[in-house]
């Protein structure tokens, strides 16, 4: 697996990106799973995928890889843990697009926190696409948001504030392999999933589902992203991000009939054109 080092860090994001974008998807496509019973087949999987990820990598040396993230990989997990478990209880209470469109508010925690903490300059171009980005996420988020969504809505925002610390983390120890840390989130999530859901138990439609959820579109998804980070400036990962902005809904919209409105449709196309901004100008990664 050592070959993902040596593919650009902006571009690993931007894979990242594309293959979380089918989370509401495949939530939205369970037929009988309640949102806990989701979380902790999604979570199983995912752990299991990040697993076998570390055994590749490290072989018996896996628990040293474990050991190394130490207490800031550790507070990472946990915090990413509720990230999962807020990102599902999101997607199974209210549409696609909303959550996915408060979601990429991470990009402003990203480029603010990676100021405060990583003392990360940021250029004019990318306070321009942050700009950019976020007129056309609130264009999409008046066009979309309803009173009856709200506790999903409120939900949705434990997911950038998990993945702004996820990437600070990395960003912070860029020598150390996180990747460990992807698992004890996962583990975690597990234990979420199991103490809330009254059993465990979902057909076997539903559990091929989570392994879609988890061992591809979270697994993979935070594995190229996890790796991208180290090479890449927090608030350009916070842009390339809002790619699954646009593409989450896209799906939903294709394959389930959730039709956005015009208005969200509009503001797409004014984030695409922040990240195409940004990707014109990844001399700043250097």
């Amino acid at each position: 697996m050592n070959f993902l080092n040596r593919i650009p860090g902006p571009f690993l994001v931007f894979l990242g990106a594309c293959t979380l974008s089918f989370g509401g998807l495949i939530v939205k496509s369970f037929e009988g799973a309640n949102l806990w019973q989701i979380l902790f087949w999604r979570s199983v999987f995912f752990s299991l995928v990040v697993l076998i990820f570390l055994i590749s990598s490290y072989k018996k040396n896996i628990f040293n890889s474990i050991y190394r993230i130490g207490l800031p990989g550790l507070f990472g997990a946990i915090v990413l843990s509720c990230g999962y478990a807020g990102y599902v209880f999101a997607m199974y209470n209210t549409t696609v697009a909303n959550a996915n469109f408060i979601i990429q508010t991470q990009t402003i925690f990203l480029a603010i926190f990676g100021y405060i903490f990583l003392k990360e300059k940021i250029s004019r171009l990318t306070l321009a696409s942050i700009f950019l980005a976020f007129c056309g996420i609130f264009l999409m988020l008046g066009g979309s948001l309803t009173t009856g969504q709200m506790l999903g809505n409120i939900a949705a925002f434990v997911m950038p504030l998990s993945f702004a610390v996820l990437i600070l983390t990395v960003r912070k120890y860029p020598s150390i392999d996180m990747i460990p840390l992807q698992l004890i989130a996962g583990i975690g999530a597990v234990i979420i999933g199991y103490l809330l859901s009254s059993k465990i138990i979902i057909s076997s439609h539903d559990i091929f589902l989570g392994f879609l959820a988890g061992f591809f579109q979270v697994g993979l998804g935070f594995i190229f992203i996890t790796i991208g980070a180290k090479t890449t400036p927090s608030a350009l990962v916070g842009i390339i991000m809002l790619t699954e902005a646009v593409l989450g809904p896209l799906w939903a919209w294709l394959f389930i009939n959730e039709t956005p409105p015009l208005v969200v449709l509009l503001g797409g196309v004014i984030v695409i054109s922040a990240v195409l901004l940004q990707f014109f100008n990844l001399k700043i990664v250097k």
